[in-house]
């Protein structure tokens, strides 16, 4: 089903700072100029993004913030958040879905984006990062039912965040989509950003490209236009 709707506040969670990106940018980007206020929440510090043995990881964690800011200008995005753990190390507990519980309560999105972690093996040659599928069920948790219930994280009313119900979830990266959304006006602009995560593509050449447009006509071809990207969405309220 082509899905047309755009949700009035947008949070968008996911593990590493290209994620957003290449997960869901174009729909990001749709939203933001249909008037959304749309936010990106990156869960890890993106620190072992590189297979340099003598790499300085501290110096890294700081371009990728830049990198996400550079890629948030260009998708329109309002405000991204970065929690800091480090990659491979996040873990789904009750700390992190507190910090989750913390940004939802604050952001007050509609919709919420963030990858499936019910996904794992893609065809015979890719395993889902381990911090995808972390950051996949520690939001879902956080989202149903702890942001909209009092007795979930009650310390936060003191902070002033009081509860609030998500009304729809977007899983990305899913086997499962029922939803498309036509990014035919903003695909450039997803690769645009995407590449703005330059320390995460090198040597890629016009490859990388190619390879996310026709990732784009695959499902656009199932949704009836141009390019599209597919989400299975979770309707809540």
């Amino acid at each position: 089903m082509l899905h047309d709707d755009t949700p009035a506040r947008v949070l968008a969670i996911y593990a590493h700072p290209d994620d957003p990106e290449i997960s869901a940018g174009g729909t990001l980007a749709r939203w933001s100029d249909a008037g959304a206020e749309v936010h990106v929440a990156v869960t890890t510090r993106g620190d072992k993004g590189t297979s340099d043995p003598d790499a300085d990881l501290e110096a890294l964690t700081v371009l990728r913030v830049e990198e996400t800011a550079a890629a948030a200008r260009v998708l329109g995005i309002a405000e991204h958040h970065h929690l800091d753990h480090p990659d491979g190390e996040i873990a789904d507990d009750h700390a992190l879905r507190r910090e989750l519980v913390r940004l939802i309560r604050a952001v007050k999105p509609d919709a919420v984006c963030c990858p499936d972690p019910t996904a794992v093996f893609f065809g015979d040659a890719y395993v889902n990062h381990r911090d995808h599928r972390v950051t996949g069920w520690a939001t879902l948790d956080a989202v149903a039912p702890a942001a909209g219930n009092p007795h979930y994280f009650p310390e936060l009313a003191a902070e002033g965040l009081r509860t609030h119900q998500v009304r729809a979830l977007y899983l990305s990266g899913t086997f499962e989509p029922n939803v498309w959304v036509d990014v035919g006006a903003t695909l450039e602009r997803k690769i645009e950003a995407l590449f703005c995560h330059a320390s995460q593509l090198v040597e890629t050449g016009d490859w990388f490209r190619d390879f996310l447009r026709e990732s784009a006509i695959d499902a656009g071809r199932l949704a009836g236009v141009q390019y599209a990207e597919a989400f299975r969405r979770i309707a809540l309220a």
